[in-house]
């Protein structure tokens, strides 16, 4: 039930050089394996349920959290309390008793990631089965003893750790919700890319619109009520402290808004990015008088870094596309840290098998910025992790 890396690469504009880290690529020809009688329990407990798949709610998030476990009742008081603590992570959780109705589900899921909590005996009997499911990102094996089952787990890769309590899964769930809303980002290699162009204009025609916050504000909340994994707590936050903060802190904060606005750019979702183009706006426009107030600061050459994960899918084009151009559709948050990059956001990507860790090392001359129409700006200062990460935030189509 739903419950709610090496040589350098041109890039568009102002970044002309591109390293991506190979030292970081984790791959594996080899599916994990499983015992056969984990397999067979698990194609008998598959065989025994007919049931219809179902429905897929609308996300605005870039993941999805799903928990498998044949004991699940939701009318107690012990679950209920369970869901409240993940809920103040992730507001929408999928819950399944079944283990064929939830790979109908898991199936159907095509462009967001997918947590998921399984209980210790459903989760032995499917779990090399789920290594089947392209967009699982993490499981979190929820039981009451570790030791018994710390060593069947290390056997499947998507297994975060084996927790005894939902406040360190809420924790784990936390890190890599940041890690998977860091990879979900639209990355064009081409400068004829439908999406480039289309995302393209849409920013000029939306940057051309005055703003009126009240109503603008009023049309984000009330359509953000309308979704199943906003959590209430940050809708209610935006609606009343939207005017107390600049628009950085709001799309650096730990809120719906970065997350979902980078979705809208990505998925060319025009709702979305109609309700959120005012803060879109306001964004770019903040972004750019920062610009100009940093100038005489501003070395005249310097390097930022972006680690994250990429799929196999983008890592082999970026790899064909080498010396040519390329374009990041979204707001990009990158660091002068290289450490904070590597070791906080490229190295934890390898971990997936279907995800590459990267490391973007990013060689930015101001006199090229200087003639193109992307600006930058150093945000530690202004963001909601002020004086942490040494961010530097481009605005879209960098």
């Amino acid at each position: 039930m739903d419950t709610k890396n090496t040589k350098p690469t041109a890039s568009a504009s102002n970044l002309s050089s591109l390293t991506i880290n190979k030292s970081l690529l984790s791959l594996s020809t080899t599916a994990p394996s499983s015992s056969d009688c984990n397999v067979a329990a698990a194609s008998t407990l598959m065989q025994r349920s007919t049931v219809l798949p179902r429905p897929i709610p609308r996300i605005m998030q870039n993941f999805i959290l799903v928990w498998l476990d044949a004991n699940i009742d939701e009318t107690k008081e012990d679950f209920k309390r369970l869901l409240e603590h993940l809920r103040h992570v992730v507001a929408s959780i999928t819950t399944f008793t079944d283990a064929e109705e939830c790979f109908k589900f898991l199936n159907e899921i095509k462009k967001e990631k997918i947590f998921m909590i399984v209980s210790t005996e459903l989760g032995r009997q499917v779990a090399s089965e789920l290594q089947t499911i392209p967009q699982l990102e993490s499981i979190y094996v929820f039981c009451d003893n570790i030791s018994f089952h710390e060593e069947w787990t290390k056997t499947i890769p998507n297994v975060n750790g084996v927790y005894t309590d939902i406040k360190t899964i809420c924790q784990a769930l936390e890190i890599d919700r940041e890690q998977c809303d860091r990879a979900m980002i639209s990355i064009s290699l081409n400068g004829l890319d439908p999406l480039f162009m289309y995302t393209q204009l849409l920013k000029e025609a939306l940057l051309e619109i005055e703003d009126d916050d009240k109503i603008d504000i009023k049309a984000l909340v009330d359509y953000c009520r309308e979704q199943d994994d906003i959590p209430e707590d940050q809708i209610t936050q935006v609606e009343r402290e939207y005017r107390n903060h600049t628009p950085v802190w709001w799309y650096t904060a730990e809120t719906f808004i970065g997350p979902m606005l980078n979705r809208g750019l990505r998925q060319m979702d025009v709702d979305i990015i109609l309700k959120m183009g005012f803060f879109m706006r306001q964004l770019h426009n903040h972004i750019s008088e920062l610009h100009c107030e940093q100038q005489d600061s501003v070395p005249e050459k310097f390097q930022v870094f972006r680690g994250q994960g990429l799929s196999m899918e983008d890592f082999e084009n970026i790899k064909k596309n080498e010396t040519g151009l390329m374009s990041f559709n979204n707001f990009l948050s990158t660091s002068r840290n290289h450490k904070t990059s590597l070791e906080n956001f490229a190295r934890p990507a390898t971990k997936n098998l279907n995800s590459v860790g990267i490391l973007f090392i990013m060689n930015i001359d101001t006199n090229i910025c200087a003639k193109s129409s992307t600006s930058f700006a150093e945000v530690s200062q202004v963001g909601y992790h002020q004086k942490q990460e040494e961010e530097i935030l481009f605005t879209t189509h960098t």
